[in-house]
């Protein structure tokens, strides 16, 4: 097996992280291979912003569960909960990808490709990921959208696209078995 597939093979969603930050030139990198994701039209509607202020992460993390806490839907709180009652597992470096939403045809699919780009990069590199839509839950109000969005740099009329947690593993766990099923050739 080849290392790219080894890579994807091995990867796995951790949610137990060290407070340790890794060096400059790993999210350098890892940054690079997130912008060079193909996008529709090579329109490359997005920015990556990458984030290790632990008060700006917590704060982040703080107004998401906030707002699933208060959602009449109680599952996910619940689930939020039976987890330490975290989203962001103590990781050391938010990755948020900000998205053009005038290109809402092609947007979301091309944010997706950059957040597995990240994924893919950072496990290649030692350093354990997880992709985390829940940090959209703290840009659900228009008023925390706003700061969060001015907090982060976004581009005017930039809105949240997604986010990829950054870090080094507490404990690690199995990737999780694909199920083959779901692949079929037409000949």
């Amino acid at each position: 097996m080849n290392e790219t597939l080894k890579v994807i093979a091995e990867r796995y969603s951790c949610r137990d992280f060290k407070d340790t930050m890794p060096p400059d030139e790993v999210l350098q990198a890892i940054a690079e291979a997130a912008v060079q994701a193909p996008s529709a039209m090579n329109r490359q509607a997005w920015r990556v912003i990458v984030v290790k202020d632990r008060d700006l992460i917590n704060d982040i993390e703080s107004e998401a569960i906030s707002y699933i806490e208060g959602m009449e839907d109680k599952s996910s709180y619940e689930r939020i909960k039976e987890r330490g009652g975290m989203i962001f597992y103590g990781a050391p470096v938010l990755v948020v990808v900000a998205i053009d939403p005038s290109h809402q045809d092609y947007a979301l699919i091309d944010c997706g490709i950059v957040c597995q780009n990240i994924a893919i990069a950072a496990a290649s590199l030692g350093i354990a990921n997880v992709i985390c839509g829940y940090a959209g839950r703290s840009f659900d109000k228009p008023a925390s959208a706003e700061e969060f969005g001015k907090r982060l740099g976004f581009p005017e009329g930039y809105i949240f696209g997604c986010s990829v947690l950054l870090g080094y593993a507490n404990s690690t766990k199995q990737p999780h078995e694909p199920d083959k099923n779901k692949v079929s050739f037409i000949e």
